[in-house]
């Protein structure tokens, strides 16, 4: 059985803008959604699936009152949008897409990008401390990085402490050329990457160089205490939950932390407990603790990258029904 659907944008330049250039939106619609689109003056004519029809109809809807609200359209947010409708329909685009976490050096508007997003900043808003846990490319860390710098511009904190440990991956640190700084600077460089893109070369390097950013391996944070200030964990599930506790308790007043890691990328010894597993475990429930837990749905790099999250999903699982159950 076949819906069949119209939907009026009622004004000509809008329509221009909802439709792209050569219908190219219309047609990313189509795909994405399995259903059939065509344009005729300002109106839209859907067909298909009935399910999928509605989820069209709606999604034509709200990207049309975010265009009405100046916002550009790219390719790239009608995925992210078909992918937050069609989890939860009756979601409102606005709410999330005009949603500004921080209006970068280069004018770069950061917004969140999917449900899980807006979850983890309004918890980011809301908590002393969040951890964001999921798959790469979910934004955990960059969205931690720019509400940081966000709280600092808006002296909420006085600095911003960015910190990883350094778990060997592969390669021994022992072996490698040079001092200290020099062996742990390419496990910081992310951090690094992050915050250069949000505000301009120089003025990332005097913050670095005043202390205002202090970019730190996690073991440098052993018996300090940290006031006023924002401080992002990344990698945590490399952490020991030695370690996790150390990092926690370091927390002073007006502090809050960002805890960021993905507990499928574990790098530590066998035999040792990840500190993330750990302090999810233990710290559920606890006032002022948040957890957001993202998941392939919400990567928002490029497309082929939630194609590579699922196919590793689906392997995983494979080897894990594989495995033989030992019989006691």
């Amino acid at each position: 059985m076949s819906l069949h659907k119209h939907f009026d944008v009622g004004d000509a330049a809008l329509a221009v803008q909802l439709f792209g250039q050569q219908n190219k939106h219309l047609k990313l619609i189509e795909k994405q959604l399995g259903i059939r689109l065509g344009s005729q003056g300002t109106q839209v004519h859907l067909s298909g699936d009935p399910a999928q029809v509605e989820v069209g109809l709606r999604l034509l809807e709200e990207l049309s009152l975010l265009l009405r609200e100046d916002m550009p359209l790219y390719p790239a947010d009608i995925d992210y949008a078909v992918r937050i409708l069609s989890a939860d329909s009756s979601t409102s685009l606005r709410d999330i897409f005009l949603d500004t976490v921080f209006v970068s050096a280069r004018n770069k508007i950061i917004t969140p990008k999917s449900l899980a997003q807006k979850s983890y900043i309004d918890n980011i808003r809301e908590n002393h401390v969040v951890f964001g846990v999921g798959p790469a490319g979910t934004g955990k860390t960059y969205l931690a990085m720019a509400m940081g710098v966000a709280a600092l511009m808006r002296k909420e904190v006085s600095r911003i402490m960015l910190v990883r440990p350094a778990v060997e991956a592969g390669e021994k640190l022992g072996f490698l050329p040079g001092d200290l700084a020099e062996k742990v600077n390419p496990y910081l460089r992310p951090l690094y990457d992050a915050l250069y893109d949000m505000t301009d070369l120089e003025k990332a390097r005097t913050m670095v160089e005043s202390g205002v950013v202090e970019v730190a391996p996690l073991a440098f944070m052993r018996g300090r205490t940290l006031n006023d200030a924002f401080v992002i964990l990344d990698e945590a599930q490399n952490t020991t939950a030695e370690q996790m506790k150390m990092f926690l308790t370091r927390l002073g007043f007006g502090s809050r932390a960002v805890i960021t890691g993905d507990v499928t990328q574990i790098d530590l010894p066998r035999g040792c407990h990840s500190g993330l597993l750990h302090a999810i475990e233990v710290l559920v429930g606890v006032p002022g603790i948040a957890f957001t837990h993202f998941s392939d749905q919400d990567v928002v790099r490029h497309p082929i990258v939630q194609a590579i999250v699922q196919a590793y999903q689906r392997a995983d699982r494979r080897n894990t029904e594989r495995t033989p159950r030992s019989v006691g």
